[in-house]
């Protein structure tokens, strides 16, 4: 099992939809038993599965009152991919980390879950508390989506630090550039200063995620969007086959 975090410090930069797409990948092109688990109260991995947790708004009982997390998870519609999403009740989930003190309580769950899942994708909120410290803790993985700025070079350097401070060995850091145009100066400059970084597009495809509430593969597999999730898939694939 493998615990695949999308996190940065910072919103608006294509996490939650990278963090949808890899985990319908893992599922449906790796064949992996694979939980998308949304961290963040915004709840927008759910909605782009058609999922509407806000009915239930239970999600924050798995960590503070020990629910059956099966009680939690919902069918995406796709073979072999499920979710367990956000609601309101996660609104306050670094204060509920600070009253139950237990600093590995979401590595704790993860290895729970970890027995009916091959891979688990982490849609992490955008913040620099308790909470990254314990999404830095349970990962396997670390993928950072950066668009092409002088300040997303900046966020970098904020997690890598954020995860040296809190493993004694850290996890695998892959930098993803997102939201990426190639007509853009700045765009061209970052591509070829990272030449093997994965890169994923602007695109109107991934837009539209949001629009169809379907991953990229599903809708426009021969899009370059869906070329740009799947050599990023294909890239965390081989980073986990080393260990």
């Amino acid at each position: 099992m493998a615990v695949i975090a999308v996190y940065s410090v910072k919103g608006g930069v294509g996490k939650t939809t990278i963090a949808a797409n890899l985990a319908w990948l893992s599922a449906m092109v790796s064949r992996r038993r694979t939980l998308l688990w949304d961290l963040d109260a915004a709840g927008g991995s759910g909605f782009l599965f058609k999922i509407d947790a806000q009915k239930r708004a239970a999600a924050g009982t798995i960590f503070d009152h020990d629910a059956e997390p099966s009680s939690l998870i919902w069918q995406s519609g796709y073979d072999r991919l499920d979710v367990l999403p956000a609601d309101e009740s996660i609104r306050d989930l670094e204060g509920l980390f600070a009253r139950i003190g237990k600093k590995k309580r979401l590595a704790k769950l993860a290895d729970r879950l970890g027995r009916d899942y091959e891979r688990i994708v982490l849609d992490c909120p955008p913040v620099l508390n308790e909470i990254s410290a314990q999404v830095v803790r349970a990962a396997t993985c670390v993928i950072v989506p950066l668009p092409p700025s002088p300040l997303s070079a900046r966020a970098f350097d904020i997690v890598a630090r954020e995860i040296r401070a809190n493993t004694k060995t850290h996890p695998p850091i892959l930098p993803v550039l997102s939201m990426v145009d190639r007509r853009r100066a700045l765009h061209r400059e970052a591509l070829e200063a990272n030449p093997d970084w994965p890169v994923i597009p602007q695109a109107s495809a991934v837009e539209q995620c949001a629009v169809r509430q379907e991953p990229v593969g599903a809708f426009a597999p021969s899009s370059p969007a869906a070329r740009g999730f799947a050599q990023l898939w294909t890239a965390i694939e081989r980073r986990l086959a080393k260990g």
